[in-house]
């Protein structure tokens, strides 16, 4: 499901650049590399290099990201528009696809909806997952609260056909151009890899380090 930059501080940095609006076209481009790729709270892959671009222009923006999950790629597509009030609230409606070249996941088809203001930042996500012909709805919410300094707390939980939640606490910095996170993952049972002594699906959690460029 998405990127590196979700895993630690980069999430808060990117969204926070979709809803500005830009005076002017703008297209960067993003490398990067996580020890363990999560995306609301579930693990993708162990190890795992990660690329995208994207678009911005007068609020409007587009991109692409593609990660490997080991049987083939994701490969994402985004577009949306986004405003940042005088009162300095941001709001943004947009859509995202996330594909797979082979049979790890099938198709998932979302419109996210975001608003925030000031450290505060809330998505809400209603999308659907093609299931391998036995589609599912589901939605997600998603409430973050970033710092000046680098640290930030992510709470998300799916609803409708979906079910779990997740915790991510991190933390970012940047060295020389360079986006270093790490971050801390708590999920429930039903978005965890891991079981229990008996067997059972269990709790997780997980330290997550990460390296990213933008340019």
């Amino acid at each position: 499901m998405k990127t590196l930059t979700h895993i630690a501080a980069g999430l808060v940095l990117a969204s926070s650049g979709l809803f500005a609006a830009a005076a002017s076209a703008e297209v960067s481009y993003n490398i990067g590399w996580t020890s363990e790729y999560y995306y609301r709270g579930i693990l993708q892959k162990n190890s795992s290099g990660s690329a995208g671009i994207d678009y911005e222009e007068s609020g409007f923006y587009a991109g692409a990201w593609t990660a490997d999950v080991g049987d083939g790629l994701e490969v994402d597509g985004y577009f949306g528009y986004g405003i940042e009030t005088e009162a300095g609230f941001t709001l943004s409606a947009g859509y995202t696809g996330y594909y797979y070249t082979g049979e790890f996941d099938d198709t998932y088809e979302e419109i996210n909806l975001n608003a925030g203001y000031g450290m505060f930042s809330l998505e809400y996500s209603v999308g659907e997952w093609k299931g391998f012909g036995t589609a599912a709805d589901y939605d997600f919410l998603g409430l973050t609260v970033a710092g000046d300094n680098g640290f930030y707390g992510t709470y998300g939980t799916f609803g409708d056909e979906f079910d779990g939640d997740y915790f991510e606490f991190g933390w970012g910095t940047t060295i020389s151009e360079i986006d270093f996170g790490v971050a801390a993952i708590f999920n429930s049972e039903e978005l965890s890899d891991q079981l229990s002594s008996n067997g059972s699906p269990d709790n997780g959690q997980a330290l997550v380090f990460s390296i990213s460029k933008s340019f």
